[in-house]
C-alpha cells in the first residue's frame, strides 16, 4: 500500500499541481517527488495525475483518493505531535513559515538562538506571502507562521510577538520629504512606491495613507523590500519602510529615514498555529525566543526622536 512519504508528495502535488511548487512544499529535489509519485501510480494500477504541457490535473482516481489520503495524514501529524510533546520543549522538527517583508531581518538572528538553546530543534523554514503560508498551516503542512497580525480564521489562533513602526524612506538625495502625517492629499504620493500586489506590506501601507486599493501609484510593484529601498535610494520615489528593516537596510544605501510627526503607525506581528495543535509548549518557547531576536533589530524611542522629522 501507499507510504506515509507517497501520500505527503501526493498531497504536496494535488495542493499545488506543479511539481517543483510541491518539491519546495516537502523539502525534496523534483525527481525525488515525481519518482513517489509514479510508485504511488503503480501501486494505485492507474494515472493519478494527467500531465501536459507542463500542466498537472488530478484524474478522477486522484480527486478520489485526495479527501481520504488528507484524512490519514492528519491522523499522522497528530500521532507525531503526540510523541513530540513527550521528547520535551523544541526537540523535534518544527516547520516554520514567515513573510518575507519579516523573514531577512529576523531569521538570523533567530536561528542562531534556536541552535543555541534548542540544539535538537530540527527548523525546516518557508517563506512565503500571508495567505500561502496560512492556506499551509491549515493543511498542515506547516507548524506554525509567523506574519502580520490580524488573522481571521477559526481554524487558527496566535500571539502578539512584537510591534513593527513604519517609517518613511526617502533618497538622502531627495528634498522634497512628505508632510506628515501622510494623507490621501499628499501631492507627493504620486511618488510612493509599494510592493507588489499580494503582499500584506502593500496593504498595510495604503491603509496609513488612507489610500483606496485601486488608485495607481507607480507603474512598477517591487517585489522585495531589498528591491523597493534601492529604487527608493536612486530617487525613483519614496516609501514605507518597516521598522525591522532599517539596522539592516538603510546602511547600505542613500536613504533618509524620516519618522511621522505623531504617534508612527505600526503593524502587530504574530506567531499563528492550528487550534487544535498539542505543541503548545513549543509555539510558546518558539513565541519567546522570537520577540528576544526581535528587540535588538527595533529602534528604541530615543533613536525615533532623534530623526529628522522634516
Amino acid at each position: 500500500m501507499f507510504t506515509v512519504k507517497q501520500m505527503r508528495y501526493f498531497d504536496a502535488l494535488a495542493t499545488h499541481l506543479h511539481f517543483r511548487k510541491a518539491a519546495e512544499t516537502v523539502f525534496v529535489s523534483q525527481p525525488a517527488l515525481s519518482a513517489q509519485i509514479a510508485e504511488m501510480e503503480n501501486l494505485a494500477g492507474s494515472p493519478l495525475f494527467e500531465r501536459a504541457n507542463k500542466s498537472v490535473l488530478l484524474t478522477e482516481l486522484g480527486h478520489t483518493l485526495w479527501p481520504r489520503i488528507k484524512v490519514i495524514l492528519q491522523e499522522i501529524r497528530a500521532l507525531e505531535e503526540l510523541t513530540e510533546q513527550k521528547s520535551g520543549i523544541l526537540q523535534s522538527r518544527l516547520r516554520l513559515g514567515i513573510i518575507p517583508t519579516i523573514a531577512p531581518y529576523l531569521l538570523p538572528d533567530l536561528i542562531q538562538a534556536l541552535k543555541q538553546q534548542y540544539p535538537a530543534l530540527t527548523l525546516e523554514l518557508r517563506e512565503a506571502l500571508t495567505d500561502k503560508l496560512l492556506e499551509e498551516l491549515r493543511n498542515g503542512e506547516l507548524d506554525a507562521v509567523i506574519a502580520a497580525m490580524p488573522v481571521h480564521d477559526p481554524y487558527l489562533t496566535g500571539k502578539h510577538l512584537f510591534d513593527d513602526r513604519f517609517l518613511i524612506a526617502t533618497s538622502s538625495n531627495n528634498n522634497d520629504v512628505l508632510p506628515s502625517p501622510l494623507t490621501q492629499g499628499n501631492a507627493a504620493l504620486e511618488k510612493l512606491l509599494l510592493l507588489e500586489e499580494g503582499h500584506c506590506l502593500r496593504d498595510q501601507a495604503l491603509e496609513v495613507c488612507a489610500l483606496p486599493r485601486e488608485r495607481t501609484l507607480v507603474n512598477f510593484g517591487a517585489t522585495s523590500m531589498a528591491t523597493l529601498l534601492q529604487m527608493v535610494s536612486n530617487d525613483m520615489g519614496l516609501t514605507l519602510i518597516p521598522e525591522i528593516a532599517i539596522r539592516s537596510e538603510v546602511p547600505h544605501k542613500r536613504i533618509r529615514i524620516v519618522p511621522f510627526s505623531d504617534n508612527c503607525p505600526r503593524r502587530q506581528v504574530g506567531l499563528f498555529w492550528r487550534k487544535h495543535s498539542l505543541r503548545l509548549a513549543d509555539f510558546n518557547a518558539l513565541a519567546e525566543l522570537t520577540r528576544q531576536a526581535a528587540q535588538p533589530l527595533l529602534l528604541s524611542d530615543n533613536e525615533i526622536t532623534q530623526l529628522p522629522k522634516q
